[in-house]
Order: structure tokens, then C-alpha cells, then sequence
């Protein structure tokens, strides 16, 4: 007797985790928001200035990260091995704290940061990929809220798009989408693009956990 259609149905959606549509074939990549805390318990953000000799971003300020790569067993195991071959701080000496929000490229890419603690007497060793390290304390992005302009974001279909097979043809009308793109600018580094929104994300996250401890 053949299957009920209607159960077979209900049976592929039951119980499946949603997840992003096309993360397959997306990139992935990871991030650690390297955490120093100092003799006075305050603490600082590491932060690395890329190299000017390199093809993509040089001189872009950044957090340590890269693709995740075949042998990496996680995205946190990508986020420390990045970190120890970009800063020669050694994956065993960093504390992972958490995974925040992942950040979605539209049909490219996913980065995924992590938070963790690293050693105030840890040296740092960058590599070639390295220009400059340099921290921030925390405290000031929890005061200082980033200057946000907005970047539009315009379709631009290829000269052979099939503009007949879509209603109004030729005089679609796209939608251009505003992004907001956040700038701190702490002593002249500009950190600004994902990595400013990742910290907003990250302060959002601490400032919550603030607010709810309070209810």
C-alpha cells in the first residue's frame, strides 16, 4: 500500500532545524574578539591593523579571523588558529567565552565571532599579514556610541538579465536598500565596516544582559 502523501510530507518537516536559506554554499568564516584584563580587572579589545602590502582590505583595522578551513574540527577552532597565526598568541591560552550573532553577507558569506579572554602577559608575534596591534578599553564602546552613515545598496542586473520574464520588464522597479555603516574613531583608528558591527552587536548584548539583571 502506498504511503499517505500527506504524512510523508509532514514527516520531511518534522523535527528539521531551521537554518539560513543557502548557507551552503555560503563562505564561512570566524572571528575572535581577543578580551585582555588588566591588573585593575578593566579591560581592552585587540584589534589588528592589516598589512598595506595585501591584495584585500590593506590597512583596514580588523579583529584576527579567517575561512574556516577543511581540518579545522569548528568555527571556533578557525577562530583561535587564525588568532595564533596572525598574533602569535597560542590557541591553548585562550578562554572562549561565547559565540555572538552571526553576521550574514546576502548570498556570499557568514562570519561568525566568538568572544575570548586572552592572558595580559601573553607577548603578541604578529605575522606578515600584520601591520599593527593595538587595544582599546572596553569602557569606551560602552560609552561612546558609533557615528552610523548610510551606504545604498543598488541592483545592477547583467546586459543579458531576461527582463521579459518579470512583470514591468525593463522598468522593474528595483528597491535600493539602505545599510547603516558605523564608525568609531578611537586616538585616529577607524574601525568601522563588520567589525564596528560586530562591537555593536557585542555591546547590545552586554548592555541587555545589564538591563535584564535589573528586571
Amino acid at each position: 500500500m502506498a504511503r499517505n502523501a500527506k504524512n510523508e510530507l509532514i514527516e520531511a518537516l518534522n523535527g528539521r532545524a531551521p537554518k539560513i536559506l543557502g548557507e551552503e554554499e555560503m563562505t564561512h568564516s570566524a572571528v575572535l574578539l581577543p578580551l585582555i584584563v588588566h591588573e585593575d580587572q578593566t579591560m581592552s579589545l585587540l584589534f589588528e591593523v592589516r598589512s598595506r602590502q595585501l591584495n584585500s582590505q590593506p590597512g583596514e583595522i580588523c579583529f584576527p579571523g579567517g575561512r574556516l578551513d577543511p581540518q579545522d574540527a569548528s568555527l571556533q577552532e578557525t577562530a583561535l588558529r587564525e588568532c595564533e597565526e596572525e598574533t602569535g598568541i597560542p590557541a591553548s591560552s585562550v578562554n572562549i567565552v561565547a559565540p555572538l550573532d552571526q553576521l550574514v553577507h546576502p548570498y556570499t558569506s557568514m562570519i561568525h565571532p566568538f568572544v575570548g579572554f586572552v592572558s595580559v602577559n601573553q607577548p603578541w608575534h604578529p605575522n606578515e599579514e600584520v601591520e599593527e596591534l593595538f587595544t582599546v578599553p572596553l569602557q569606551y564602546f560602552i560609552e561612546e556610541s558609533p557615528k552610523v552613515h548610510q551606504v545604498k545598496m543598488q541592483i545592477e542586473p547583467e546586459a543579458d538579465f531576461p527582463y521579459h520574464l518579470i512583470p514591468n520588464g525593463e522598468k522593474y522597479n528595483w528597491h535600493t536598500r539602505k545599510v547603516d555603516e558605523h564608525f568609531y574613531d578611537y586616538n585616529g583608528y577607524v574601525i568601522w565596516g563588520l567589525t564596528a558591527r560586530i562591537i555593536v552587536n557585542f555591546i547590545s548584548v552586554l548592555n541587555k544582559t545589564k538591563t535584564d539583571s535589573l528586571k
